[in-house]
């Protein structure tokens, strides 16, 4: 049977279980916006490492705005290592998958989070 990710989570030690789901939600929520703005409606492909890393970053300032960065550091997440780190403790726990070609590496500094969560922060009204 396929743990929780609380049990994940706890487990691990190193994040909040919150900041698991957030994970989890964002990959959901930045293929979506993927499939939107650039794919056919039948057609699927695998997004890379820093395609979700950015995904999340805009998930996190759309939700919490000039807070992300103090939620994320909250929940463990100081980098987009940090992404990296949660999205291949999921995999390793069936909750995501990896296509042959990724890599831990590919969440490797792909933005600072002082630089976009605060210091080019852009208020974007909805």
């Amino acid at each position: 049977m396929k743990k929780t990710i609380q049990q994940i989570a706890r487990e691990d030690g190193r994040y909040d279980p919150k900041a698991l789901e957030f994970i989890y939600e964002g990959l959901g929520q930045t293929v979506a916006n993927l499939k939107k703005d650039q794919l056919p409606e039948t057609e699927s492909r695998h997004i890379t490492g820093q395609e979700l890393a950015w995904g999340l970053g805009d998930l996190a300032q759309q939700r919490w705005g000039r807070l992300a960065k103090l939620v994320l550091n909250q929940w463990g997440l100081h980098t987009t290592r940090d992404f990296g780190e949660i999205v291949y403790l999921m995999i390793g726990h069936n909750w995501m998958s990896a296509q042959e070609e990724d890599r831990i590496e590919d969440f490797d500094d792909v933005f600072d989070f002082e630089r976009v969560f605060e210091k080019e922060f852009r208020f974007e009204p909805q």
